[in-house]
Formats: structure tokens, sequence, C-alpha cells
């Protein structure tokens, strides 16, 4: 964790930012500055997976990623111009 707090485009309030981007260039810029390490985590111990899995998204596929990418942001908050996909089983996995 880190002493750094964000307003993060998820969460809609403070919180604790990421130590570092996630990954290079501009994107993993803009999720550093401005999504939390508990919305990203939120992504990527957990919707992620959901998300390729529901639609069987192929990494080695170009359009697939950018799908997954796509999602990604939308997830976030980093982009409102285009809806979430369903995941059918959003909640599988979530203890009660």
């Amino acid at each position: 964790m880190t002493d750094r707090t964000v307003h993060c485009s998820k969460l809609k309030k403070e919180a604790p930012g990421l130590a570092k981007p996630p990954f290079g260039g501009e994107l993993g810029v803009e999720i550093f500055n401005n999504v939390s390490a508990q919305a990203w985590a939120e992504w990527k111990d957990d919707m992620m997976i959901k998300v390729i899995n529901e639609y069987r998204l192929n990494m080695a596929d170009e359009e697939h990623y950018k799908t997954l990418m796509t999602q990604m942001r939308v997830f976030l908050g980093l982009d409102s111009s285009k809806e979430l996909l369903e995941v059918a089983n959003a909640e599988r996995g979530r203890g009660s």
C-alpha cells in the first residue's frame, strides 16, 4: 500500500492509490492517476477473469484484447461512453 491517495474514478471518493502504474504507457499512467488500489484489485483479481471467461476472450486475438481493455476502462470508470458487458455470474466466487 502507499500513502498516496487519488480521487478514484470507480469508487467516486478519495482512496489509497497504487504504488506504481500497473503497466507501461499512457493507459498505465491514467490508471495510476485516477484509480484506487482497491478498484484496481477488484478488476485484476475478480472482474477481469469473469469478463474473459464469460465472453471466451482469447488474449492472442487483437480484437478480443481490445474488448478486454475497453471493458477495463469502463469498469474502472475511465470511459463512460460505453457500457460494461453483462456478466451473468458477477457475484460468483464472492463470500456472502
